[in-house]
């Protein structure tokens, strides 16, 4: 069969489309800390109340890590999306209409619950999608998609609810989220199933390492078993990195949680000019995690082996990460910020590591190494503000907060070993079935 004539680029539309999906993703979890103040006050909630609807949701995210990943193996992408979005998204309206504390945390829970598998969804899609030498730049540009959210969100939630109310924002919410759930089932299409994507570009995938199926259908269902679960957990690789994953997370869960109260409550500053000033370490680490994803790609078209191409800037963004602790050394707003900056933006350098499990998990269960991996890594959202808690609370009268940036740059530094010796060559492992073949 000849190839068509014109060489498409329908990868980068999906990559778009994921892009969309983790930005909407970002914006249902940030916008109840928004509404916190104004649902705390309008439902007489007390302040351990809103503290379990904050964390309910990062309990039942992490808890449906591997069931989710599993799921994301196992059923069309198309759809498992859609219906995801669709449903975290109407719960999301419908906690404009609580009215009782049981009822929300029962809606933060579900939010959670379908957002789940939808890290692990972008993995397996990118995989699906893009050449192994264009992988890194799509990992990284869609998690960038975070980053914005993190930095621009908040501001622009804020004027939202200020205009309709907290009830009004999260209604809104829910409608951007049911209206990109129907944009998601109608553009959406695995490379296999898209009609327009051209002969040559499903080729360049496929060359490339990407999984782009011959378009003849097969009605044969995987079926789950429980060899393929117990292979996520048998090698050492993938042992480096979940563990890296979660020292790296932890990092971004300081300032995802304490990096606000830190610089009010311990360092003095304005709550209105420390809003600014948080935004500055959200942008450098969006710049950050654009800069790995292009600069590692770069390097495997250099020829540079996958150790170096993918590990470096890895590397190199959890050695920036440990000048967190240089704030602990300076009383200077300036430095203070500067030295949180550069390990942010050392953090989004880091950021890419889902090009690992793209490159090192079993084709088989790439959904459900996936989602340990972001459980494993989801588990730093429940032990790391703990354990600052714990650090600065131990201070006494006169609490600082040093112990608990000397934590935070000691995760990094195990997490920079991890990588450099637990995970050593970046090679696809192989089950054993698909040595034989």
């Amino acid at each position: 069969m000849a190839l068509k004539s014109t060489t498409t680029k329908k990868r980068y539309n999906i990559l778009a489309l994921i892009f969309g999906t983790v930005v909407i993703n970002y914006l249902d979890r940030t916008n109840i800390s928004v509404a916190a103040s104004a649902i705390s006050e309008s439902l007489d909630l007390s302040s351990i109340q809103m503290g379990a609807i904050f964390s309910v949701f990062g309990i039942a995210y992490a808890a449906l890590q591997i069931p989710g990943g599993i799921i994301v193996d196992k059923v069309r992408l198309r759809f498992l999306y859609a219906f995801m979005l669709l449903m975290w998204s109407i719960a999301t309206l419908f906690q404009g209409f609580v009215n009782s504390f049981k009822l929300l945390l029962g809606l933060r829970a579900s939010i959670g619950m379908f957002e789940a598998p939808s890290y692990p969804a972008n993995n397996a899609i990118v995989t699906k999608w893009f050449p192994e030498h264009e992988r890194a730049s799509a990992i990284a540009i869609y998690t960038s998609g975070q980053f914005i959210g993190l930095a621009f969100l908040f501001p622009v939630l804020t004027l939202i609810q200020d205009k309709v109310g907290w009830r009004g924002l999260l209604i809104i919410s829910g409608i951007i989220g049911i209206v990109w759930a129907g944009v998601w089932y109608i553009f959406y299409r695995d490379p296999d199933q898209h009609k327009t994507v051209s002969d040559e570009e499903l080729k360049l995938i496929k060359d490339g390492g990407g999984f782009a199926k011959k378009t003849e259908k097969s009605n044969e269902k995987e079926k789950f078993n429980w060899d393929d679960f117990f292979e996520a957990f048998k090698h050492k690789k993938l042992w480096g990195i979940y563990l890296g994953q979660f020292c790296m997370g932890s990092m971004s869960i300081f300032f995802l949680t304490w990096f606000p109260t830190y610089l009010v409550e311990y360092r003095g500053l304005d709550f209105i000019k420390s809003g600014f000033l948080a935004s500055i370490p959200f942008l450098a680490a969006f710049c950050g995690v654009l800069l790995a994803g292009f600069s590692s790609d770069y390097l495997v078209k250099k020829g540079r082996t996958p150790e170096f191409a993918r590990k470096t800037p890895v590397l190199i963004g959890l050695a920036l990460s440990t000048m967190i602790i240089g704030a602990n050394f300076t009383d200077s707003t300036f430095l203070i910020i500067l030295f949180l900056t550069i390990a942010f933006f050392g953090n989004g350098l880091a950021s890419i590591t889902w090009v690992f499990v793209s490159l090192i998990a079993p084709k088989r269960i790439i959904g459900l190494v996936g989602g340990v991996f972001n459980l494993i890594g989801g588990l730093s959202a429940v032990i790391v503000p703990f354990v600052i808690g714990v650090l600065v609370d131990d201070q006494g009268e006169d609490k600082d907060f040093s112990s608990a940036l000397f934590f935070i740059g000691a995760l990094t530094v195990i997490g920079f070993l991890s990588f450099l010796f637990v995970v050593g060559k970046v090679k696809r492992i192989e089950l054993k079935e698909e040595k034989e073949n």
